[in-house]
């Protein structure tokens, strides 16, 4: 398309929050303005994983520069339990707040996209969807409905009336963007036309790391001698991490030379360390900076997803695109049907074992390291599947030409008709 295109973007999250969808958002911003297009971003108040907003973020809104692309924050609420009841009312109020950003003066867009899982952000999207003159498109990071369920923040009925929800609103999308394929059988069981479903895969968005391994290791706390078996990221409901807890507690009973690290944060950081008080083979580590955050992955032995024993269909972890970049051997204790047992299948760059279950958790990890020669093969397979298919240039093209497909697909608007 040669014609410049008005895009505005809305969601809750963006950076400096560097964790979730926000990076990806970002991402998907940057190769729309680096084609040509004006893009504008309606967020929130920087809170995650912390679920806390950042210092200096005060007032109503903050109007900010990301590398020449506006970018206007507007206030919303933020629990620090965050239950699904008060989950409804930050979107809620975050959806209520962005839908009066940019009502008088500015240009009506072409494009809007709604990223989810705020799925009632596609609510605001929709104000502007008239017509035909603004086309209206969802990236689906998780899969919402799923994770009212599986997360278990919500009772049964509660997750049937989100999925009725969730298939009205998107059903009223020109177009939705999923990041894996697994979302297209979710997608197609809440009504929504499988024609109107792309698949554009996230891409490792970590760089790889620079740092002196042995280094690296010492400055962490981190010996020659122990096998490290790091979990990075978030430390909420979905990631279930007692498992690790009461997996680094049975590998104190066995004398087991490894120790499970948690870096990171979230809301249930603080229970989990009461849990895991005594425990000698765990450790909790701080979010690292950017620049140290690369060489902790390549120097742990091996990275961790870990999901809850009810999550198995909402999400794909993002985390493992930065795991099969940084090249070590990965472990997933996800279900067989899960999009993360699926990605270990397509890499060849991990093995899974079910959740919940410390036993088959610590054996998979004392399996890898005493096998140096398979730990090896392992990392190959998953440093060379991010190379071929996780790449940032493949995802931004995809985006671009979606968005652009999106807005070619507008119907006209009649002749001396104005809106």
């Amino acid at each position: 398309m040669d014609a410049a295109l008005d895009v505005l973007v809305l969601g809750m999250h963006y950076p400096p929050e560097h964790t979730g969808n926000a990076p990806y958002t970002a991402g998907m911003v940057a190769a729309l303005a680096a084609a040509g297009h004006r893009v504008r971003v309606v967020t929130g108040y920087p809170h995650y994983p912390q679920w806390a907003v950042h210092d200096g973020y005060t007032g109503l809104r903050v109007r900010e520069d990301d590398h020449g692309v506006p970018v206007t924050r507007v206030r919303h609420p933020v629990p620090r339990s965050p239950s699904a009841l008060r989950r409804v009312v930050m979107d809620a109020a975050f959806t209520l707040h962005a839908a009066t950003v940019g009502r008088q003066g500015a240009r009506r867009p072409d494009v809007v996209i709604a990223v989810s899982p705020v799925l009632l952000t596609v609510l605001a999207g929709l104000r502007w969807k008239r017509r035909g003159r603004t086309a209206l498109g969802v990236v689906t990071q998780d899969l919402y409905s799923r994770a009212v369920t599986e997360t278990g923040i919500a009772s049964a009925g509660a997750g049937r009336a989100a999925a009725k929800l969730e298939g009205w609103l998107l059903a009223r999308a020109d177009g939705v963007a999923v990041v894996h394929e697994q979302f297209g059988d979710g997608l197609a069981a809440l009504g929504v036309d499988r024609e109107r479903v792309t698949v554009i895969r996230n891409w490792s968005h970590v760089a790889s790391g620079t740092g002196e391994r042995a280094a690296t290791r010492r400055a962490l706390g981190w010996g020659d001698d122990e096998v490290v078996v790091l979990h990075a990221g978030n430390m909420g409901l979905k990631q279930g991490l007692e498992n690790v807890v009461d997996t680094a507690r049975l590998a104190d009973e066995r004398a087991a030379p490894v120790r499970f690290v948690l870096l990171g944060d979230g809301n249930q950081r603080a229970a989990l360390e009461e849990r895991g008080a005594g425990v000698g083979r765990l450790q909790f580590l701080d979010p690292l900076p950017g620049d140290r955050f690369p060489d902790a992955l390549a120097a742990a032995d091996v990275l961790l997803v870990n999901e809850a024993t009810t999550v198995a269909e909402m999400s794909v972890p993002s985390k493992l695109t930065s795991y099969f970049s940084a090249g070590r051997p990965v472990v997933a204790a996800s279900w067989e049907r899960s999009a993360a047992a699926a990605e270990i299948r397509r890499s060849g760059g991990g093995e899974r074992v079910d959740p919940g279950r410390p036993e088959d958790l610590l054996d998979a990890v004392c399996g890898i390291a005493e096998d140096p020669a398979r730990a090896e093969a392992l990392a190959t397979a998953g440093r060379a599947y991010a190379i071929d298919h996780l790449g940032a240039a493949a995802a931004h093209r995809d985006y671009q030409r979606w968005v652009e497909g999106l807005a070619a697909s507008r119907a006209p608007v009649p002749e001396g008709r104005h809106v």
